[in-house]
């Protein structure tokens, strides 16, 4: 197996093989290059035409972090057309692992034979085969994750990859005659309308991307989330409860609604109350249209968002706040305000009635530092819950190429995340898109928590956030039980039982629950606080999931997290799932303690906090 770099040149050939219009990889520019420099660190190599490519490739504790570096040693501008952030030969495998991702369905894994993707070595080793995939637009986790395993199945060998860009990105798998390469990055000129004009003198740097390997697809892709280093605020490093009132007023939030559930909070053991969408909209108009603007609503808060910071913070809770940021509604004054929006073509980009912010322009920094740094310092809030809801697309003007502007823009809004925490240190973020579209590791990187779907009261809950244990810190995902009034028992415990994968958040009308039902919740909120290390420093040994739709679950599921000598076994059962075989999982442990409902029917969900 061998690192290296795939990259390209406007004027280079194209690799033959029947290869052209399918990828870049395989140029004259890698053809003609020559190794001038090898490290523990870093390969030097030198084009054919007099630039330096450097692959680098660092070790950190299980990963090696791979980026590439471009330097135009020559006189004249060089035109890249593609430039990988990994690219691995040398390669045996015969099975790929991907996760597939759409709206509330996020990390679903896709398992498959290269024999079924058509990728075996002709007869004649002659037509390379390929596989690409990737994701365009400003919405990284759409369709695909950044994230691929390679299985050795002879051998038990695995090879994980996860790239960090939260633009558009691609990778490519390739057979050739009997190994396989592998490379990705930003998406290239023909996947993602990418080029980049590099002048005399200058450079430019890939995303970086992590690569582990180990005998299990559980033990890499623990080493792929484990290397990723989260900003986490002080406030939320023992991963305390979240209450959103979202499923509760679905984006009409009022001061009595937020002193009421703060009243039934109160010494419940929740740390955070977040106001979520519509604390700005005006009566005759919905929470999606009016995001942009943030001016407080006087009806709904007659005396400013203050008071109801300070009537939260009054109950021992710190408040939060919803914000949509970088996107403008249809009926704000922003969305016309088209010297600062992102355009194409010289239109203003229009999606689904949003326009977008160009994050790049100092103005639109400044502005945004005045709307949501200062109320959020203003009014006292800790916790910033940031939503992100269409997509940019291929991308914008501004630079020499539609996907070059994307890319600027995309992380013009990334080194905001970052400045929030710079002017507020300790503040928390929470990193939604429409829940899971930006659970990439570098946004991630940038918050406390992630929202981990929209899927609030769906009977996937469960299989979601276990796909997320293979792709982003379990300590980081925050999972809702959406408590209700009319809910029966099993149900109040099959919601609970899924937060137990993640982060604990609750919603719902918590204030019309029965004294019966109250008590589930304070007993979830006393069991995760037994278990919640073996979440945040835990491996996960064991995804068994029967399911194969998402829309109407049947069979179980058993998820199994160890620690040391302790072990966290969740267990869900879905239509005609009664009774899985959990006793091979308890096979060998004591049980300490447990939390939920008896396994013999459907749709129920039992935790068990073991002692190995």
């Amino acid at each position: 197996m061998e690192f290296y770099t795939e990259w390209r040149l406007l004027g280079d050939a194209y690799s033959g093989n029947f290869t052209n219009g399918f990828s870049l990889s395989g140029s004259e520019s890698v053809d003609g290059m020559k190794e001038t420099e090898r490290n523990a660190d870093v390969t030097v190599y030198r084009g054919k035409h007099g630039h330096t490519v450097k692959c680098c490739h660092e070790a950190h504790g299980n990963v090696t972090f791979l980026r590439s570096v471009f330097e135009n040693t020559t006189n004249e501008t060089a035109r890249l057309e593609l430039l990988s952030s990994f690219a691995i030969r040398g390669i045996h495998a015969d099975r790929i692992h991907r996760a597939t991702s759409f709206w509330s369905a996020e990390g679903k894994l896709l398992s498959q034979n290269l024999t079924d993707l058509n990728m075996e070595p002709s007869w004649a080793h002659h037509g390379i085969r390929i596989e690409k995939f990737g994701q365009v637009g400003s919405m990284p986790v759409r369709k695909w994750f950044p994230f691929l395993v390679l299985e050795d199945s002879e051998r038990a060998q695995f090879l994980g990859v996860q790239l960090y860009c939260g633009s558009s990105w691609q990778m490519e798998i390739m057979q050739k005659e009997d190994t396989v390469y592998i490379q990705g990055g930003i998406a290239d000129r023909d996947f993602g309308q990418w080029f980049k004009d590099i002048a005399p003198g200058a450079s430019f740097e890939t995303p970086k991307a992590a690569v582990a390997v180990g005998n299990s697809i559980y033990e890499v892709c623990d080493k792929l989330v484990k290397a990723q280093q989260p900003r986490i605020a002080p406030a939320d490093r023992d991963l305390p409860i979240i209450f959103n009132e979202y499923c509760t007023t679905w984006g009409n939030p009022t001061l009595d609604n937020l002193r009421r559930t703060a009243e039934r909070l109160q010494g419940a053991g929740v740390k955070y109350l977040v106001i979520d969408s519509g604390w700005y909209k005006k009566p005759s108009e919905d929470w999606f249209s009016m995001t942009g603007d943030w001016v407080v609503e006087k009806s709904l808060f007659p005396n400013g968002i203050k008071e109801a910071a300070d009537i939260i913070r009054s109950h021992g809770l710190i408040p939060g706040i919803w914000f949509e940021f970088e996107c403008l509604g249809d009926k704000t004054k922003g969305y016309y305000n088209t010297e600062h929006l992102l355009t194409r073509d010289g239109y203003p980009v229009t999606v689904g009635g949003r326009r977008f912010w160009d994050m790049r322009r100092e103005w639109v920094r400044d502005y945004l530092d005045e709307k949501v740094i200062a109320l959020l310092k203003n009014a006292g809030f800790g916790y910033i819950k940031i939503d992100y809801n269409e997509n940019i697309g291929a991308g914008v003007d501004g630079a020499e190429s539609y996907g070059e502007g994307l890319r600027q823009t995309v992380e013009a809004s990334r080194r905001y995340f970052e400045r929030l925490s710079e002017k507020l240190p300790d503040l928390v973020i929470e990193n939604c898109s429409s829940g899971g579209h930006r659970l990439e590791p570098s946004f991630m990187e940038t918050t406390s928590m992630a929202s981990f779907s929209d899927a609030h009261e769906t009977n996937s809950i469960p299989l979601i956030a276990a796909n997320l244990h293979r792709l982003i810190q379990p300590r980081q995902s925050q999972i809702w039980a959406v408590l209700r009034a009319n809910a029966d028992a099993h149900r109040i415990n099959f919601l609970l039982c899924a937060s137990f994968l993640g982060r604990l958040c609750l919603s719902g009308e918590i204030f019309d629950l029965t004294v019966n039902q109250w008590q589930q919740a304070t007993d979830a909120i006393a069991f995760y606080g037994k278990m919640k290390h073996i979440i945040k420093d835990g491996i996960t040994t064991a995804i068994v999931a029967s399911p194969a739709d998402y829309s109407n679950p049947a069979g179980y599921q058993i998820v199994k997290r160890e620690l040391g000598d302790e072990a966290l076994l969740i267990v869900h059962t879905f239509q005609n799932g009664a009774n899985p075989p959990v006793d091979a999982y308890l096979d060998g442990c004591t049980v300490l303690d447990t939390f939920g409902s008896d396994l013999d029917g459907d749709f129920r969900g039992r935790a068990y906090l073991l002692q190995k």
